[in-house]
């Protein structure tokens, strides 16, 4: 079959359907991430630049993180990596639901800009996935993701510096509601988070003598990979 947009419209407009409430989500969130980004010491074009190609609100708090402390471009590139690292598993699980037909350049371009969002309404579509559903979704969310850090970093420019301040609560507040569910349903990741917590501020201290972006990468790597060892999820287990 040949792969044509005239023949993949109805599908295409679809995803810009289901698109359009992950875009208002991700416009909010990501203002938020742009005050970061102005506190990291980065303009408002810089900002944009890096959501458009790093689109993952955990490594883009990581890497505006890593950029504050003044931290090389090995530990940013590093803790980046292991933030993102969930999709590959994602890319992995998709691919094998996408249509065998669907060009190498298009799969290229759904790999680069997949997120948590758009894969979860992509793979629940049923049968084989048709890529231009998820070029929908894209066209709506990720454009909203980019211009929001945008408009959160020019923001963050102009605003007084307590309202800056409270609006950078808010990514707080969107880890925290990432973190609570999870931990209030099992025990084992409620332990895994109240040890990085106590981690962290054990490493916080001037006894420890190595950069804040190595004590990052190691915390992140040493506690993920115990909880994947001693306590991995069974079969049938979930955390919903």
């Amino acid at each position: 079959m040949e792969y044509k947009f005239g023949k993949n419209k109805n599908i295409f407009f679809l995803g810009v359907r289901d698109g359009i409430p992950i875009a208002l989500g991700y416009f909010a969130v990501s203002f938020s991430l742009g005050i970061m980004a102005t506190k990291s010491g980065l303009s408002p074009l810089q900002a944009l630049v890096a959501s458009f190609l790093n689109n993952a609100s955990a490594g883009e708090y990581a890497g505006f993180s890593m950029i504050a402390i003044s931290s090389s471009y090995i530990e940013i590139a590093v803790i980046t990596l292991i933030a993102n690292a969930r999709y590959l598993l994602m890319s992995i699980a998709l691919s094998q639901r996408i249509r065998k037909d669907t060009p190498l350049h298009h799969i290229l371009i759904i790999a680069h800009l997949l997120t948590d969002e758009i894969f979860a309404v992509s793979i629940a579509r049923p049968g084989d996935v048709n890529p231009y559903y998820t070029f929908g979704v894209i066209f709506t969310a990720s454009p909203a993701w980019a211009f929001g850090t945008f408009f959160g970093a020019v923001a963050g420019n102009i605003l007084p510096i307590r309202l800056v301040s409270a609006f950078s609560v808010a990514l707080y507040g969107m880890f925290i509601a990432i973190i609570i569910p999870a931990a209030k349903s099992d025990k084992v990741i409620l332990s895994l988070v109240v040890v990085s917590f106590l981690l962290s501020y054990i490493f916080s201290f001037d006894f420890f003598r190595i950069s804040e972006g190595i004590k990052t990468i190691l915390l992140t790597v040493v506690i993920s990979a115990f909880g994947a060892i001693f306590f991995p999820l069974k079969n049938g287990d979930s955390n919903e």
